[in-house]
């Protein structure tokens, strides 16, 4: 069974829906809003349309597909510099440390601040794994074939990256930080919220929210535990991202209070590591397991393949090569799957 990443077509939108309704809520990029779905694969093709090497506030969307059934089985989402149009709000952890002389005591108090400090960001983020299929390594192939996609346009996008990861949603369906904070703001539970930041985005949350600092100590337990933590299906890919270099600097969502990694572009591993080289065979059949990608903007696609070094290019493996279309010749930008 073969798979491989390819850009999204209006095709998609129906398997994009089916999986938006299994993602259990609190999934902004991936809302089960068939308006709101086809209004990101507007954006995402006229960005694979574009073909200017500069960076513009835009959206590009890739789909998994079983190469031999044609379904659509998971998905991922590329945008290129966040707080172009509207501001990009995050909270930032801090802390604030006094001390008091008479009761020969020091207070630290941490604080969450409305702040902007992303803006200009690129951000990886929308990855959704069918849970048909959970294993073999698809979600890094999904999740890494980003990254191959950012260093072949690398002019596209900026030069910090961020992901936000999905915050703690309880079993009813109830998010601890909002009804700690945000709910108690603007008399709405995170159901109703949810639905309308998937189809409208947050943006109503920072234009409401009080613009001082929030103590932490004045929320409730449950909403200081849930500060920076992933949703438990996130904590994979929250170790993939730090696999690939990014670190978790006290900034949270300010929907979830899920946290947000972030890590100098050029030094995300897979952009880093990848190499580009011409296919001079496609009958490897001992090489490394490597990714492998080919193709600019819709052309793109990328599987698991084996690559083979020789003098003068690689031989890549006749599954992979038959997946992306290759023949020799053809340029194919690798890094080992590790």
């Amino acid at each position: 069974m073969s798979f491989v990443v390819r850009a999204a077509t209006d095709r998609d939108l129906q398997p994009l829906y089916e999986m938006a309704k299994l993602t259990g809520g609190g999934f902004t990029n991936l809302p089960p809003d068939r308006r709101a779905l086809q209004t990101k694969l507007d954006r995402s093709r006229a960005a694979f349309a574009r073909d200017a090497d500069t960076i513009d506030d835009e959206l590009f969307v890739l789909v998994l597909e079983n190469t031999e059934t044609g379904e659509v089985r998971g998905t991922c989402q590329l945008f290129t510099e966040v707080g172009r149009k509207l501001p990009f709000y995050s909270y930032r952890l801090g802390t604030l440390t006094q001390h008091s002389d008479r009761l020969g005591r020091t207070f630290r108090a941490e604080m969450l601040s409305l702040t902007t400090d992303l803006e200009g960001s690129c951000e990886v983020g929308g990855l959704f794994l069918h849970p048909g299929e959970r294993a073999g390594g698809l979600g890094l192939l999904l999740a890494r074939a980003r990254y191959l996609f950012i260093a072949a346009h690398r002019s596209r996008f900026a030069g910090r990256i961020l992901a936000e990861l999905r915050g703690v949603i309880d079993e009813a369906g109830g998010s601890p930080f909002w009804d700690g904070l945000a709910g108690r703001f603007f008399g709405m539970n995170f159901q109703d919220a949810d639905q309308f930041n998937a189809i409208h985005g947050h943006q109503f949350i920072a234009d409401l929210m009080p613009k001082h600092p929030i103590y932490t100590a004045m929320l409730s337990e449950t909403a200081r535990a849930a500060i920076g933590l992933p949703h438990p299906s996130g904590r994979a890919a929250m170790r993939m991202l730090e696999n690939e270099g990014f670190a978790y600097e006290r900034y949270v969502d300010i929907f979830d209070g899920g946290p947000t990694m972030t890590a100098h572009t050029d030094r995300v591993r897979s952009v880093a590591q990848s190499q580009v080289a011409p296919v001079i065979a496609t009958d490897a059949g001992d090489g490394d397991e490597q990714l492998v990608a080919t193709g600019r903007l819709a052309d793109f696609r990328c599987a698991f393949g084996r690559i083979h070094a020789q003098t003068g290019g690689v031989s890549v493996s006749a599954t992979c090569a038959q997946a992306l279309g290759l023949a020799a010749g053809d340029q194919v930008r690798h890094v080992p799957r590790l």
